[in-house]
Order: structure tokens, then sequence, then C-alpha cells
């Protein structure tokens, strides 16, 4: 199939910041159509309407990019599941649905492939072949249902984001490569996250940056070293947490000696003000990809995108507090000349 849009990723990279919208996974979850645990996307096949509502409510927004849901939707995970004969239909139907609706909106449509947990630093050989065989099937259907681009994401190792950049230059897909940064500096293979998107780079992304572990204030640092470092276009997907120096990555965040992760993080949430200064921010510093990634809602990427300048669809129901009957200027002085303000009953 040809490629979807009529604009490629680089032609409306040169027009500006190009805005992302990720997190179905989790949004999925809480509106009950995924399991936590496996955060398989079984939805896919099982309640695709879900999904289509999902891309469709990204779409407007404000995303320019819809991302077909395949991550974790490889052999093992699968397997893991009981889904494996699923595997092919899951992954093109995902891609199916990415195109319907980028069509909706002139979206570009990406595939999308993760962290495998099949790599092995220690065997790179051998645990790499098993990798590159998971990355060539879903890469494969998603090519031939037609991808402007791939998001390789939330990588922990160096080697696999170089197998799944190389099973992308083969099929003839550019390839955003980006890193989580779980552990407070380098990868799980050892290289300062700095290197390693400056490795990736070197081999041919098109992109290069961060997603998800990081919260908007300790992504930020990263991505201003990412940026004096490489001569690319720079990603950045942050997840919508409060995290800190201390607790850099949201799968550590803690609270009375327990983790937080997946499934306490609400009272760490940011709120969509705080992620419209980030990419406020990140546009500062000269990121050119902004997006959001777990824990992402549809309320964060319009006020992102409207940070950005963007007017999109759902701009029409953007807030007005002035014409709340209390919260409004005419309501609150109402209620100061009624004593409200004053506590009097």
């Amino acid at each position: 199939m040809d490629r979807p849009s009529q604009r490629t990723l680089q032609q409306r990279l040169a027009d500006g910041v190009v805005v992302g919208a990720e997190g179905y996974v989790f949004e999925l979850e809480r509106r009950g159509y995924i399991k936590a645990g496996p955060f398989v996307p079984e939805v896919i096949l099982d309640e695709p309407d879900a999904l289509r509502q999902l891309h469709r409510e990204f779409l407007r927004a404000g995303s320019d990019v819809m991302v077909a849901l395949t991550y974790y939707a490889h052999r093992d995970k699968l397997k893991a599941v009981g889904r494996g004969d699923d595997l092919e239909e899951l992954n093109r139907e995902a891609v199916r649905i990415a195109n319907e609706i980028a069509a909706e909106g002139g979206a570009l449509v990406a595939g999308n492939i993760c962290n495998t947990w099949s790599y092995d630093p220690a065997e790179p050989e051998r645990s790499g072949a098993v990798v590159r065989a998971q990355y060539e099937e879903q890469l494969g259907w998603a090519a031939e249902e037609g991808v402007d681009f791939v998001i390789a994401e939330t990588n922990d190792y160096v080697g696999e984001a170089l197998i799944g950049l190389e099973v992308c230059q083969e099929l003839g897909l550019p390839a955003m490569v980006t890193f989580a940064s779980v552990q407070p500096s380098t990868t799980y293979d050892g290289y300062e996250y700095v290197e390693a998107c400056r490795r990736l780079a070197d081999a041919g992304a098109a992109l290069v940056g961060l997603n998800c572990s990081r919260g908007p204030a300790t992504m930020l640092p990263l991505l201003a070293a990412i940026r004096a470092a490489v001569d690319i276009p720079v990603a950045a997907q942050p997840v919508p947490y409060r995290t800190t120096h201390e607790t850099p990555a949201f799968e550590a965040l803690e609270a009375d000696g327990r983790h937080l992760f997946p499934l306490e993080l609400e009272p760490h949430l940011c709120t969509r003000f705080e992620m419209a200064d980030f990419a406020r921010q990140a546009e500062a510093i000269g990121v050119n990809y902004i997006g959001i990634c777990c824990g992402g809602a549809p309320h964060h990427v319009r006020a992102m995108a409207e940070a950005l300048g963007r007017e999109t669809p759902a701009s029409r129901y953007s807030p007005d507090i002035a014409l709340h009957p209390v919260l409004g200027i005419a309501g609150i002085e109402s209620q100061v000349m009624g004593g409200w303000s004053t506590g009097a009953a």
C-alpha cells in the first residue's frame, strides 16, 4: 500500500513542530478495554470501536499522528495471553484503524514497535535474532497496510533500538527512535542517554529522543542535552506525572512504602496547564516532535497543541471559565456582594 499521508513526516517537520499523542494503552485500560498487567492491546479485535473513538479524540485534540496500537502486540506478548493465533490480524487491523481515522483529518500514520523484553545484551546475537524476527513480522504487516513512518519506542537497550532501526531501513520506512529513561543516567546496556540518541542518529534514524518513564520536569534537562548533541530532529513524549530529581522515573514513585506504578499514579498526575507549559518549554529548546505518553488523555493533547499555537477541532470546547455562573467574573462579583466570599451563611 502507498504511504497514507499526502505530506511526509519530513515535510511536516520542516514546517514546524509535529504534535504527537500516545498513552493509548493506559487510557484504554482506564476505560475498561485493556487488562493491566499484560497490557496487550486485545481491544483491537475485541472492541475496535473503542480504539476508533480514542484515535478520533486524539485527532480532534490536535495530534498530527495516528499511531497504530501495536505496542506490546508482538509474538511473545500475545502468546502469554493465549492470543498467538491472532498476531497477524491484530497487527494489520491496528494499522487499518489508524489509517481510517487519520483520513478524517489528514494525519500521518505511524507504525509502532517497542521494547520486546526478549533482548539480552549478554547474548546479543541469539536474543537479537529473536527481536529481529518479531520486528520483521510487525513492520512487514504495517508496511503492507500502509504507514508513513515508524515509532520505535520505550527502548531500554541501544542494541535493541539499532535492530528496530535496521528493520525499518530495510523496509524503507523513516524511524523515530526514542528511549525510556528509567535509570538515572544510562540505558540498561550502559550508554548515557545522550550518547544513545547520538548513536541512533548516526545510524540513520529520522528523529531521536525520549518517551515514557519521565515526566516533564525530569525529561526537559535530558532533552536539552540531546538537542545540543545531534543534528537531526528531536522527539519528546513524557508521561504526564510529576517526577522529581529524587524519583526521575514514574515507575519508582512510592507512597507508604509501595510502588504506585501502574495503577495508583493519579495523585501525581499533571494538569493540562503543566503539560501545556512543557510543550512551550520543549519548543523553546528546539524539540521538533512534542507529544505525550502513558497516562496522557485528549485534554492534555489539546492543551499542548493550543500552547504551540494551534487551533484544533476540539478547541471549540476549550474552557471559558468566565461563562461559569459561580466561577465566572459576574458570578464571583455576585457571590461577593451576597456575602459568599466572606463565609456568610
